[in-house]
């Protein structure tokens, strides 16, 4: 009785019939709306707010912020909607014990400082935004997102006149972030797209591409959690939403110039077979031995500079081997702005040595690995974020990147046993 009025109604049986383990085998799933929309938000509000100040009236970080924080605020909303559980207790702790060591930080230093509290926020909310969604509405937001990321690339790569006349990225990021345009940047492009010679290229276009993200360094990492998303969702995936993905990573792979995310998705190929036999605790030996070779990269090349994977390395080391003594305890927060180029070392000077630990478990921890597809999305996760933090800075942690990598890790993690609302 209660099945039949519930596919009358739409809903999902997931969630209301006790028992139901596999949401591939329900008949009809309802599309959730509000993941669906602040699923999409988190990915495309740049570029709708760069449209808005380059079309219609200007706009300032106040309402970059402002945006952020709506979406955040709906996110929290809807799940204090569908309320707190036991199985939300991993997240929510990690949220509470980040929050503590932000007033810490914040009291020591003088100064409100709450970066890595807005960071492990992004990643509470989504992470339980995906808890609760439904197989329909996952699908349907990574399409509609690499939908839209794939036309902008485009509009770049055919016309790029008509793809600054839509989002003029040199403006917006004038506008909202103080970042002026170079005086020989008379493109309309973000400043530090426009790349510089030698560097790796496939040589399609003039610049580094960065569609609807504005910038080339986001767009780079959407790839990274397409990938995620694929080794974790390929076998309930259809031929055409398989096919949109790997056109959107191609395009991407091919105009971005990313040599980070193009070892990750040829190593996300190769873990597609590996991952499943790997036991997901070994996600936590990941971070050491990713540093580890670094130190190693650091040593046998001590001089290498450069913006290449030898040089952006050693930076990270030589800033880690350099740090502040009291930056661990959180007393040299006020010097952050230096490592936003550097994970680790951002990571440690704005929430000490107890929230980089907390960080490293939860990353490791919060992913279910029963299943061969969650150990898959297990391991992609910690190697998508650790490899990250070693040759880059803040980029993961936006919720340009951040919003649907944990929006699809939160699924994963009830992926056979959904929950009850």
């Amino acid at each position: 009785m209660k099945a039949g009025l519930a596919l009358a109604e739409g809903t999902d049986l997931a969630r209301d019939v006790p028992g139901t383990r596999n949401r591939s085998q329900v008949a009809v799933q309802r599309i959730d709306y509000p993941v669906l929309v602040l699923g999409l938000l988190s990915v495309l509000y740049n570029g709708l707010l760069a449209y808005i100040n380059h079309n219609i009236f200007p706009l300032s970080m106040t309402h970059v912020a402002a945006s952020e924080g709506l979406i955040m605020a709906g996110a929290v909303l809807y799940l204090l909607k569908r309320g707190i559980y036991e199985d939300d207790l991993p997240g929510l702790l990690f949220m509470l014990f980040t929050l503590v060591v932000t007033i810490y930080v914040s009291v020591l230093n003088r100064m409100a400082f709450i970066d890595h509290f807005r960071n492990v926020l992004i990643i509470f909310c989504f992470a339980g935004l995906g808890s609760w969604s439904n197989e329909r509405t996952l699908k349907l937001t990574f399409r509609i997102a690499a939908l839209a990321v794939l036309i902008f690339l485009i509009f770049e790569i055919v016309d790029v006149k008509f793809y600054v006349s839509l989002v003029h990225p040199s403006d917006y990021f004038a506008n909202t972030r103080g970042l002026k345009p170079y005086s020989f940047n008379t493109t309309g492009l973000f400043q530090n797209a426009l790349g510089f010679p030698g560097r790796f290229s496939f040589g399609i276009i003039d610049h580094r591409s960065s569609s609807i993200f504005l910038e080339q360094v986001s767009l780079a990492n959407f790839c990274g959690v397409i990938a995620v998303y694929l080794i974790s969702m390929w076998d309930r995936l259809s031929r055409w939403d398989r096919m949109l993905m790997i056109a959107t990573s191609l395009l991407i792979l091919t105009t971005n110039d990313t040599r980070t995310m193009l070892i990750f998705s040829l190593a996300c190929i190769a873990g597609y077979f590996v991952f499943p036999m790997i036991p997901k605790l070994f996600s936590l030996m990941l971070m050491p031995l990713i540093v580890a070779a670094g130190f190693l990269v650091y040593l046998r090349e001590p001089n290498a500079t450069g913006d290449n994977f030898t040089g952006r390395i050693n930076l990270t080391m030589k800033k880690l081997m350099e740090i502040d003594p009291l930056a661990p305890l959180g007393l040299s927060v006020d010097r952050i702005a230096e490592f936003a180029d550097s994970g680790y070392v951002y990571l440690l000077y704005g929430a000490t040595i107890f929230g980089v630990i907390a960080f490293w478990l939860f990353v490791c921890l919060y992913p279910a690995g029963t299943t061969p597809a969650q150990r898959r999305a297990a391991h992609s996760l910690s190697l998508f974020i650790f490899l990250n933090m070693m040759i880059g800075g803040t980029a993961i942690f936006s919720m340009k990147i951040s919003g649907l990598l944990w929006l699809v890790i939160g699924y994963m993690r009830f992926v056979d046993k959904p929950r009850v609302g």
